[in-house]
């Protein structure tokens, strides 16, 4: 949630944000009437409650002959106490949906707008050429026995698919080069609970307009992660960490799960868009003063990693309706897919500046003094679905593959897939 200090004293910078991201500024209005209501019923109720501790040393210091009638007084005073306190827990409860309805401030400079709207920030690479028909990214892992989505169907229905082989052998690979690139920047390696309690899926921002993207298991009452963002943010949930020596940085590796509600007919070809992966995330805890160069530095891991890869792609600044929730700013790396035409996301970043912080009840204290939200951010360093533009860009003309050079070692020094046929 914002910071209800800010509501109150810059309201309009909160409406500007709403408007920029498509919602109505309304809510804006409707969470100051919430929040003065709230204190409104806060100081009633305090007001009361000295009035009851005031009157209960009346009835002690009273004579006897009086003190049934003040008893009765009292009575009636703890009534109305009680009362005040159901209006504070209404209040409150009320305030709490309110400030929900209002996302993330965005950052000065995010486009305005939505999926549409963003800004390409640059390209780079070569997009490739081939003397050759291109085969996509499935036709390529089915001649190298790298992908079978037939069987993944007949398993597990739609979406689903086996990686076999090579296949399974390059997304280990990748995820392996992701890991140690991670631990050299410094990065606290993770395996994650890929199951999570309501309060942490809640205050992570993945319970809002997306929720029907969640599986949820009914019976434990837990959520299947879409991302590791989620368990590495509830890490330090209810914490007060120490970031004297510098922000916390974790690296997250775990399989993710999304329903892919609304994406009837896109994408049902190959892993673009499936409902199981593997991801390594980046996560980091740091004070919100270093938020914004913290995420050039995830931003810069990101993009040196697709350098690497040879795959061309362009960073684009994600327009503030497109954000989601928790995010403040995001931007989004995509890589070329030859057979598609285009870039296609492979990867993002977002700064949720001390959104998900406040949430989740994670804080600091600056030079010893009064604790205050951290920042939070998160990042992605690999995925399964980079297997998609590694193998359309790397494919030679009797449908074998060439190893980037940088992911050779994890794969015993082969430098080129050859078809399995």
């Amino acid at each position: 949630m914002i910071d209800p200090a800010l509501l109150r004293e810059n309201p309009d910078l909160v409406r500007r944000s709403q408007q920029a991201r498509g919602n109505s500024p309304e809510s804006v209005d409707e969470a100051i009437a919430a929040d003065t209501a709230r204190r409104a019923a806060i100081n009633a109720f305090e007001a009361l409650r000295a009035e009851q501790n005031a009157f209960g040393k009346t009835v002690a210091q009273a004579p006897k002959e009086d003190k049934p009638a003040l008893v009765a007084q009292a009575k009636e005073l703890s009534d109305r106490v009680k009362a005040a306190q159901g209006d504070v827990t209404a209040a409150e409860e009320a305030a709490q949906q309110a400030f929900a309805r209002i996302e993330n401030i965005v950052i000065d400079g995010v486009p305005a707008g939505g999926e549409d709207d963003y800004v390409v920030l640059r390209e780079e690479g070569v997009i490739p050429a081939f003397d050759f028909e291109a085969r996509d990214h499935l036709e390529l892992g089915e001649k190298l026995g790298a992908i079978d989505m037939e069987r993944g169907t007949k398993v597990s229905g739609s979406r689903f698919y086996f990686l076999t082989g090579i296949g399974a052998r390059l997304e280990i690979a990748l995820m392996n080069l992701a890991l140690n690139r991670a631990i050299e920047a410094g990065f606290t390696p993770m395996i994650v609970p890929t199951l999570v309690r309501p309060e942490v899926m809640q205050g992570t921002g993945f319970l809002g307009e997306h929720a029907d993207e969640v599986y949820h298991l009914d019976k434990e009452d837990l959520y299947l992660v879409g991302t590791s963002e989620v368990p590495l943010a509830g890490y330090h949930m209810d914490e007060i960490l120490d970031l004297g020596r510098g922000a916390k940085r974790y690296a997250g590796w775990s399989t993710c799960y999304r329903s892919e509600a609304g994406s009837y007919g896109k994408d049902t070809r190959g892993i673009i868009r499936v409902h199981q992966f593997n991801k390594l995330e980046m996560f980091v805890y740091t004070t919100p003063e270093d938020a914004e160069a913290e995420h050039q530095r995830l931003l810069a891991l990101q993009e040196q990693m697709m350098a690497d890869l040879g795959l061309a792609y362009r960073v684009i600044d994600t327009a503030a309706g497109d954000l989601g929730s928790s995010a403040a700013r995001k931007y989004d790396i995509e890589a070329w897919v030859p057979t598609q035409g285009k870039y296609r996301e492979l990867t993002s970043t977002s700064n949720c500046t001390t959104y998900q912080a406040r949430r989740l009840d994670i804080r600091y204290r600056p030079d010893g003094g009064k604790t205050t939200p951290v920042a939070t951010l998160n990042g992605t360093l690999a995925t399964t679905r980079w297997i998609v533009a590694l193998l359309e860009t790397h494919q030679r003309a009797d449908g074998s593959v060439t190893v980037p050079e940088v992911l050779r070692p994890y794969l015993g020094g082969l430098e080129v897939m050859e078809p399995a046929e």
